[in-house]
């Protein structure tokens, strides 16, 4: 059986190593690129599974390279955890915004990479089940063909703002934990912290627009998903 392959984009020789030591030590098969203009044509040739992006780049950045994969039908569904030793928030939204799947820091530890690496692939595997509409259906989220459209239009969500999205609207007016989402959203063994999950949900809200007071802070718990509304643009949340 052929073994899922694991792109690593990362122009520093020893680390580019270490993660192709880690990644193939839980069996899967990798490719290295150094230069981030080699990747578009390499995943044309032979799509990969999952991307490992580094944002520092010879040529053309990691987050440039983000965008124009997930522009790109054929490439757009590829989930990309980036690596950066650009930590602040706003760098970390950035990369969300473009579409990234996860976003990890360095120095990071090999074992948290790979568990955001398996829960990747393995919620690409499992993906599954019918449509939730919600009671106005302006909101209709198809796991089936994993889409989520509002008011008719499609939304354009990373892989993790939909299982976010959807995981809230299987009960909305139920408040989830943000240990809870993580587990949801992540899988068990990954990691995750409450700021990322909070980025994540901020980016939601966004691309909700008007209707992003549908997602409800519950302080000091975490978020929920209104329980009724009407055709009108949700205000507020829950402070």
């Amino acid at each position: 059986m052929e073994r899922p392959c694991v792109l690593i984009v990362e122009d520093e020789t020893d680390i580019a190593q270490l993660i192709q030591y880690h990644v193939e030590r839980e069996g899967y098969a990798t490719k290295l690129i150094a230069s981030g203009s080699q990747v578009q044509d390499a995943v044309r040739t032979a799509p990969p599974k999952l991307i490992i992006l580094d944002i520092m780049l010879p040529d053309l950045d990691g987050l440039e390279v983000c965008k124009r994969l997930k522009r790109d039908p054929n490439t757009a569904e590829i989930p990309i955890i980036m690596v950066s030793a650009r930590g602040e928030e706003s760098d970390i939204v950035v990369g969300l915004e473009l579409g990234a799947e996860d976003y990890v820091t360095k120095p990071f530890s090999p074992r948290v990479l790979m568990a955001r690496v398996k829960a990747a692939l393995r919620r690409r595997e499992t993906d599954a089940g019918g449509q939730i509409a919600l009671a106005s259906g302006d909101l209709i989220i198809d796991p089936a063909r994993h889409t989520a459209t509002l008011c008719g239009e499609d939304l354009e969500l990373t892989l993790t703002q939909y299982r976010l999205l959807h995981y809230l609207s299987t009960r909305p007016g139920f408040v989830r934990t943000r240990d809870q989402i993580v587990s949801a959203v992540r899988g068990e063994d990954a990691v995750l912290s409450s700021r990322a999950i909070d980025v994540h949900v901020a980016a939601l809200r966004q691309k909700l627009a008007e209707y992003g007071g549908l997602i409800e802070t519950v302080r000091g718990v975490g978020y929920r998903l209104a329980e009724q509304w009407d055709r009108q643009p949700a205000q507020g949340s829950v402070s």
